[in-house]
């Protein structure tokens, strides 16, 4: 096993196993081994060996193929025994619901988890509260409450805290969550998230009035222009980054289990919307491995692409990851039953990928090319149909997922499947690091630059640029120096255009190029896709509501923008840290 020396750094800081005294006693192979052991144990409870499949989960992760998310590699073989990254939980409008819910969050913070809350059930500021004759403080002065909860629960627990906040569009108290933001300070382990319905949309097309209700009452209590707030969301997110947007109702219109209950939130990045109390175990598989041979030059045919890819590979080690996720559902040490008995009732995982701009690199796409488009789609339809039929040979050995019955797959034509969902595209911040690739679907952030994580200094050098210029007869120190002093090849003569086209960066990628990608893999991915749309400093507002109308055009489930050089201090950047 070959690991980088940032991969080292990030598992002895935060994944290997220390002693009483807080010396480190675990090395990287010893950590594989004890994650594939512990998930390998579930086989018992299907009359399998559990020592066959140890070797071959130990090898997918030691390969750098496949790694499960954070709390799978922290938590597996320990007392703490949580491996799920994603939960969601329900926020009734009681005191008694409020700090319970605040309560099971601290939990699931404490064992490196990220929790999801929708505060639209919650009565709107000044509304009446009947039990003590006064009025109600509304949901932003609850989440300042959870906000402060997570910064002292965060101190001791495996990674930083992290949350989303969700507020319906048609809350009385939208605008103030809206702008809650722009305040210095504010919110700072949260990201939040506009529930935008297919309504709200309607009216602002044209451009009309919307019902604002009181989730108390569930009466309509005014009426205010879609435009008002929508303008409101767009300048939040043009100065802060947030909100970022959901779009509720084409959400639960994917929902597999819609009898169960209806999805009301999302885990902090976006991409695992979810039930109240529900939990998804979550890996990625890193693309870049399965390209046979790079390319010569970045003129190949799409013919040539697909020979390119070792999908016999693939289709194997999509199988094996999928029974691995599977495996974690049984054997993860569960912070609250309620959470237990709805994940193991619909066995919801998340298979996505990382190392998507690298494989781009590799095969001589640029990453907004309209070949890169295309293979977005054919890889991503190609690992939900086998992470689907892996999960139906799952269901043949095991048995389908409990709430089956009456779920969208409990229909003529439809897979009997294990897992109500297999697909997620996370955003893979640590597990890129550690498996030395490109994160997510992400574009290259930059050629070089310099990344904090828990109070470590990372320096990022793209080895792939530097390779190519030493085999293509560019390459000197004066250039090395160039690109890591800007981080980007613009501007810099002695690179070839071509080369600067296939290693374009985030900033110089347009958003609607960005939208493109998150909606190619959207379209075959049974979750949602966690993806930044970066825009350069000098956007206008206008950019950022073109973006976010150009994603719901285009069939995302959510959008979130980052326009360089706006973040708040202590801002929780979205595709940092929730893998």
């Amino acid at each position: 096993m070959t690991l980088s020396e940032n991969a080292l750094k990030i598992l002895q800081r935060r994944y290997l196993n220390r002693g009483e005294s807080g010396n480190i006693i675990e090395t990287p192979e010893g950590m594989f081994i004890r994650v594939a052991k512990t998930v390998s144990s579930a086989e018992r409870q299907y009359n399998s060996s559990p020592e066959d499949w140890e070797k071959k989960f130990y090898t997918l992760m030691a390969d750098l193929k496949f790694l499960p998310n954070s709390p799978t590699l922290m938590n597996a073989g320990k007392e703490m025994g949580q491996l799920a990254a994603c939960f969601v939980l329900p926020v009734d409008d009681s005191m008694k619901s409020i700090f319970d819910t605040l309560k099971n969050a601290a939990l699931i913070l404490q064992s490196g988890g990220g929790t999801g809350f929708s505060f639209s059930r919650l009565r709107p500021k000044a509304d009446i509260v009947r039990s003590t004759g006064g009025v109600a403080s509304g949901p932003v002065s609850f989440m300042r409450i959870y906000n402060t909860a997570t910064e002292v629960i965060k101190q001791g627990g495996a990674r930083r805290g992290a949350n989303m906040g969700i507020l319906r569009v048609d809350h009385p108290d939208i605008l103030d969550f809206i702008k809650i933001k722009r305040s210095e300070g504010e919110l700072t382990n949260f990201n939040i998230s506009v529930s935008v319905t297919d309504s709200f949309m309607d009216a602002l097309k044209n451009d009309e009035e919307y019902e604002l209700i009181n989730p108390r009452t569930k009466t309509v209590i005014g009426k205010i222009k879609a435009k008002i707030v929508f303008d409101a969301m767009v300048e939040s997110a043009w100065e802060t980054g947030d909100p970022g947007v959901v779009f509720i109702d084409r959400i639960n219109k994917a929902n597999p289990t819609p009898h169960i209950g209806n999805i009301e939130s999302t885990n902090p990045c976006g991409e695992q919307p979810l039930l109240p109390y529900e939990a998804c175990v979550l890996g990625s598989i890193n693309i870049s491995k399965y390209v046979r041979q790079r390319v010569s030059s970045p003129q190949s045919t799409v013919n040539n692409i697909k020979q390119q890819i070792n999908f016999e590979s693939l289709s194997e080690d999509i199988k094996t990851s999928v029974r691995f996720l599977d495996n974690c559902i049984d054997v993860n040490k569960y912070p609250i039953s309620a959470i237990e008995e709805m994940h193991k009732g619909n066995r919801k995982i998340g298979l996505g990928v990382m190392g998507w701009a690298d494989m781009l690199i590799l095969l001589g796409i640029p990453y907004n090319h309209k070949k890169a488009f295309r293979l977005a789609r054919n890889m991503m339809k190609y690992i939900r149909d086998t992470a689907r039929q892996a999960s139906v040979e799952l269901a043949e050995e095991r048995g389908r997922f409990p709430n089956f019955k009456g779920s969208v797959y409990d229909a003529p034509g439809m897979p009997r499947v294990r897992n109500a969902t297999t697909t997620t595209i996370a955003p893979t911040g640590t597990l890129s690091i550690i498996a030395d690739c490109s994160s997510g679907i992400e574009p290259l952030f930059a050629l070089a630059y310099k990344r904090l994580i828990l109070d470590s200094e990372l320096y990022e050098i793209n080895k792939y640029f530097f390779e190519i210029a030493q085999n293509r007869g560019f390459y000197s120190d004066e250039l090395r120096e160039k690109v890591t002093a800007k981080g980007y090849l613009r501007g810099i003569k002695e690179v070839p255009n071509e080369i600067k086209r296939l290693f374009k960066t985030a900033i110089e990628i347009p958003p609607e190029d960005h939208i493109e990608m998150q909606a190619c893999f959207q379209e075959y991915t049974d979750n949602a896709v966690s993806k930044t749309i970066n825009m350069p400093y000098r956007s206008k507002k206008e950019d950022v509501a073109k973006a976010f109308l150009f994603a719901y055009e285009k069939g995302c489930k959510g959008i979130t923008i980052f326009r360089y050089g706006t973040a708040k201090k202590g801002t929780l950047v979205r595709f940092s840290d929730t893998d």
